[in-house]
């Protein structure tokens, strides 16, 4: 991309890997493990670009990637802050992927690559600067990431028009009417009722979106906006979360700047379930959770998947390959060494923020809830550790954060739960491993 370059990532400390070991990490330490991922992010929409100029059927992507290099170089700021955007990430690779695969551009990454247009206008509207792009609709939507979508019902493909200036923009479609979008303190709304706003979640270190507009790399998301009463239900929710989020721990408090976005998802059957991926750094996926509490702690536990992936990427920690062979009492299956560490850190996070919280609620039924909670994911971090901290795929610095990651572990003994606690969870775990070795003979 052209402009100002992305602060940079400098390197991290011995200390700053302790600390991330041990679940923690200061504001300038997540600011540079984010500056390492909108680099990558930023050399990942350069290769785009290039692609697309390259390609010999690109289209309109030409003339998208234009307008989005004009805004850039112009307002880098605030273009970024679409370009930076955790779905961003995702779509840009399939994109490239699309690309560079034979046959080369097709049906495929036709519609991939329309969404450049949609990207491009939305990075003007948040620079203020006067555009116009038409764009194909999709879905029986008009998405523009970071904004809204409005609300086509025709044909996939039919042309959209879109223009703006200032910071208002108009989305016309199929001759109907056009709507007129306008930026106000909670996002960009309008008077026409076919335009659907992102809605924000105030309160936290820095807005969060709630996205429940573009499902991005989750799948199993939401197939249409949210009706207004769930919105309602997760903003609640939300504010309920924060100060829980808080008791929780300074470190998980300020690891909300990390977030991007929550996308909502649907859950069949019922149930809980939350989710990130190494591909969106900063959004994580979760159903609706039933408590303030189990919202707090899955991000919690998906925040420390984000922080190991971004720290990965700047400091490689181990050299084990993909093959799934190790035990781990919080799956069924199988687990890469990768994913050993991965579900190892978050549940050692969950340890200690389940134990901040039980010491701090004053309701006795939610505080031995959260005891127990902190007593299973102690134990099931144990029982792991050594595994962890005894491969030989280890770099130095993997071995500095696994044994920072067992000092925490070894801390957070005390306080300990009420008696029955540990041993509730020592059985637990011990019927997981029994469980796996009959199944997996190893």
């Amino acid at each position: 991309m052209s402009g100002a370059p992305a602060a940079p990532a400098a390197p991290l400390t011995d200390e700053e890997v302790r600390a991330l070991g041990g679940t923690e990490g200061g504001g300038d330490t997540l600011a540079r493990l984010a500056a390492g991922q909108h680099t990558r992010r930023l050399l990942l929409l350069r290769a785009l670009l290039d692609a697309v100029d390259a390609a010999p059927a690109a289209g309109a992507a030409r003339d998208h990637a234009a307008l989005l290099e004009e805004t850039e170089r112009a307002a880098p700021a605030a273009a970024r802050g679409v370009l930076f955007y955790s779905l961003t990430g995702p779509w840009a690779e399939r994109c490239l992927a699309r690309l560079a695969g034979p046959p080369g551009p097709g049906p495929g990454a036709a519609r991939d690559l329309a969404g450049l247009g949609a990207l491009a206008a939305a990075a003007a509207v948040r620079s203020g600067t006067g555009f116009t792009a038409r764009v194909p609709v999709h879905g029986g939507r008009v998405t523009l990431p970071t904004l809204g979508a409005l609300h086509c019902p025709v044909p996939d493909g039919t042309p959209a028009e879109l223009g703006g200036e200032g910071g208002r923009f108009t989305v016309r479609a199929a001759g109907a009417p056009a709507a007129e979008v306008a930026p106000e303190e909670a996002g960009w709304r309008s008077r026409d009722p076919r335009w659907l706003p992102l809605r924000t979640l105030p309160g936290g270190p820095r807005p969060v979106l709630l996205d429940d507009l573009d499902p991005g790399p989750f799948r199993t998301a939401a197939p249409a906006a949210l009706p207004p009463g769930e919105r309602a239900r997760w903003a609640r929710l939300w504010e309920e979360a924060l100060p829980l989020t808080g008791l929780g721990g300074a470190a998980r408090a300020a690891e909300l700047a990390l977030l991007d976005c929550i996308v909502p998802t649907l859950r069949p059957g019922g149930g809980h379930t939350s989710g990130t991926t190494s591909t969106a750094f900063g959004a994580v996926m979760a159903s609706t959770p039933p408590s303030a509490a189990d919202l707090a702690a899955g991000l919690a536990h998906e925040l420390q998947h984000a922080k190991l992936t971004a720290l990965a990427a700047l400091v490689p920690l181990h050299t084990a390959g993909p093959e799934p062979r190790h035990w781990a009492p919080w799956r069924p299956g199988p687990r890469p060494f990768d994913g050993l560490l991965h579900g190892t850190y978050a549940h050692l996070a969950l340890a200690g923020f389940w134990q901040r919280l039980a010491l701090a609620l004053p309701d006795p039924t939610a505080r031995d809830a959260a005891w127990a909670a902190h007593a299973r994911c102690w134990t099931q971090v144990g029982a792991v550790l050594p595994a962890l901290r005894e491969a030989r795929a280890l770099t130095d610095a993997g071995r500095l954060f696994t044994g920072a990651m067992a000092e925490r572990h070894e801390r957070l003994r005390a306080p300990a739960p009420p008696s029955g606690h540990l041993i509730r969870a020592a059985a637990y775990v011990e019927t997981a491993r029994t469980l796996w070795l009959r199944q997996h003979g190893r």
